[in-house]
């Protein structure tokens, strides 16, 4: 499997950089993890958003899926699409409630809503567990986030990645990163007694999570602006030596 990072800035997006957003690709088979804002930029700058096979979604905050919109425009009124895109709709991964969610963002007023419901070019699935995308077999585990919020869990070839998705420490992260070849963690703000529960978690928690869970590679991103990217690094390698910040752009083994 290969990672490439789309967009690694947590919770806004930041000077020049992207909101989550990631591609995960094996057999030829190029899977969207998560659409943040500007994510689809640097999606038309290295790929042909038309290869998408499918797309998960962790969550509904616009940082993770605020681009869902422009791939909506692009798959709806692209005037040269390279396939009939009503009849292969592109497969969506996501929270239950994913149709209506994004179906307002696309269509804010009741008029534009009552004629759109998404359904002509997206296909709807909601998560239930273990399922097979593509080459993949793929897992959505909750966890503890303001939101429905899942992470995932991605297998292909005997090699796991393991992605965190928003969350604060809860159980079900361990069963998420057991032995992940690859742990792809948000690690939003250095650790701190006076941190919120249930939302994000820090650097020191990553490492803890991936040093427990018998990781192979820990992977940083969700990193604020405002926090400090070096520091959140050092805590996650206290605790877990191979640990390191992911760059927008950059692509990764699995």
């Amino acid at each position: 499997m290969r990672l490439t990072i789309l967009g690694c800035s947590g919770s806004i997006p930041g000077p020049g950089k992207a909101a989550s957003g990631y591609l995960v690709e094996a057999e030829g088979f190029l899977l969207g993890l998560d659409l943040g804002n500007g994510t689809f930029a640097e999606l038309q700058a290295r790929r042909d958003p038309f290869t998408l096979g499918a797309v998960v979604l962790s969550h509904l905050h616009p940082d993770h899926c605020a681009d869902f919109g422009a791939l909506t425009v692009l798959r709806r009124y692209h005037p040269r699409p390279p396939f009939d895109v009503n009849a292969h709709k592109l497969a969506v991964h996501a929270p239950k409630n994913a149709p209506q969610r994004l179906a307002k963002a696309y269509a804010p007023n009741d008029i534009e809503l009552a004629e759109t419901d998404l359904s002509d070019v997206f296909s709807f699935h909601p998560f239930d567990g273990a399922t097979g995308i593509g080459p993949f077999e793929v897992s959505a585990i909750p966890v503890d986030h303001p939101t429905e919020a899942f992470g995932v869990r991605i297998s292909h070839g005997g090699r796991t990645l393991a992605y965190t998705g928003d969350t604060g420490p809860c159980e079900n992260l361990d069963e998420l990163a057991r032995e992940a070849d690859v742990l792809l963690s948000e690690a939003t703000w250095t650790d701190a007694p006076d941190r919120p529960p249930g939302v994000h978690l820090s650097g020191k928690q990553a490492g803890a999570l991936a040093r427990r869970a018998g990781a192979g590679r820990l992977l940083l991103t969700h990193i604020a602006p405002w926090s400090d990217r070096i520091a959140i690094l050092a805590e996650a390698r206290a605790e877990f030596a191979a640990a390191r910040l992911v760059e927008q752009g950059a692509t990764y083994e699995v």
